[in-house]
């Protein structure tokens, strides 16, 4: 049975209506929002279940939203059948399903398809302050339509480096006219939220419009050395003193996983004895446990497990050029792990080579195989790179980040206020 928040294509949502702020550049109070509740919409292709780094991000924005009393209408598409929303029933949410299909050769991925009707006839019964677009897809399209139709203010995030992917799926030479599209896309929003200042300028420079940096945070309490778990080294065939070189994340070609596969066995030169952790699921599972049998892949983790996970490693490999950001490299110095990884993104805004990680030229795999070897030929230093790494990711609060978000949501609802 459907709980009384979940919303189908025909229905509108019933949430309280909210008062638009009056006043500009008040900064949000400590407790919550300083202003009268905003009514957020916020239009996504994917979310909890589904793990990703954009949708562990969405979940974290909708809830601190939600706490600081605003009002949200989450639109997303539907996961499955029996999918009747995947948040609990609250006050002031409204989850809006639509009809959506698995992405082709991407297993646990879902497109959205086009729901502009339906969207429009729920906004018109409530219009929001402000509309969020996380993602680009058909949904995000007919989203944005329907809000420059209604005169609704639009703020949408770059979250996904799509133009960069089609090369790993033997579309390369479509990059191009994905990259055009995407661009135009983000011009027709207010603004664009960007995860790096990096991002930001190079972005802008492309003609993507204004952009705004908001970073990622990372909780904690959750990611801490303190659960590391002997026994879980255990069966990974571990003693005390040797490495568990740890990867988290989707199993998927443009996460250029053969490249951390190259870099641990330069590893495994100097340190026989360690093993290679992978952690989640994806189309290149089954490649990796038929040509690499020695490699322990033990499948999609979250919460407290994924957490121990995390903590019982020593070094975490990052190989990807084409994340925006990287959620995991904050959740691996959370918890205490020298990151190996590009210069760029998350690791180039939060670590410092060879003092709390390691840093790689971008895009230069010979570089970064020399990097990780050459952890493994001083391994006494991995301990204390590990507790700066924590003691840096303890300086990054969600909570700051969500404060300037709650900021820029006041400032485009009264920019555009009827």
């Amino acid at each position: 049975m459907r709980s009384a928040n979940t919303l189908d294509d025909s229905q509108a949502p019933v949430t309280p209506v909210g008062a638009t702020p009056d006043a500009a550049g008040v900064p949000p109070s400590e407790s919550g929002a300083a202003t009268a509740p905003l009514r957020i919409a916020i239009v996504t292709e994917t979310f909890p279940p589904e793990i990703n780094g954009v949708a562990h991000t969405l979940h974290q924005m909708v809830q601190s939203m939600l706490e600081r009393g605003h009002h949200v209408h989450l639109v997303r598409p539907r996961q499955h059948k029996a999918d009747r929303g995947s948040l609990e029933p609250r006050q002031g949410l409204v989850e809006q399903l639509t009809p959506g299909l698995p992405l082709p050769g991407y297993k646990g991925l879902h497109l959205g398809l086009p729901a502009g009707r339906d969207i429009r006839a729920a906004w018109r019964r409530q219009r929001p302050d402000v509309l969020y677009l996380a993602t680009e897809g058909p949904l995000g399209h007919s989203a944005l339509s329907a809000a420059r139709a209604l005169g609704i203010p639009v703020i949408s995030g770059f979250h996904t480096n799509f133009h960069s992917y089609s090369r790993y799926y033997g579309i390369g030479f479509l990059e191009p006219v994905i990259g055009a599209y995407l661009r135009r896309f983000h011009r027709r929003t207010h603004c664009t939220l960007v995860p790096t200042t990096a991002l930001r300028d190079d972005l802008e420079q492309r003609g993507f419009g204004t952009c705004r940096v908001l970073a990622r945070g990372v909780d904690t309490a959750l990611f801490s050395p303190a659960r590391r778990d002997p026994e879980l080294r255990r069966e990974w065939g571990l003693e005390e003193d040797d490495i568990a070189v740890i990867y988290v994340g989707r199993l998927a070609a443009e996460k250029n996983l053969q490249l951390a596969v190259d870099a641990f066995r330069a590893m495994q030169r100097h340190q026989p004895r360690a093993r290679f952790v992978l952690v989640g699921d994806g189309p290149e599972a089954e490649r990796l446990r038929r040509e690499h049998p020695d490699l322990i892949l033990v499948g999609v983790r979250t919460g407290e497990p994924l957490a121990r996970h995390y903590a019982s490693g020593d070094v975490f490999l990052f190989p990807s050029t084409s994340d925006t950001f990287g959620n995991v490299v904050l959740e691996a110095m959370a918890s205490g792990l020298v990151v190996v990884s590009y210069d760029y993104a998350a690791a180039r805004e939060n670590l410092r080579h060879g003092e709390s990680g390691i840093l790689a030229p971008f895009d230069d795999p010979d570089r970064f195989v020399q990097e990780a070897e050459g952890l493994m030929q001083a391994p006494g230093t991995i301990p204390s790179m590990g507790r700066r790494a924590r003691a840096a990711a303890e300086s990054v609060d969600w909570k700051c980040e969500h404060d300037r978000l709650e900021a820029l949501f006041q400032e485009y609802a009264r920019e555009d206020a009827p």
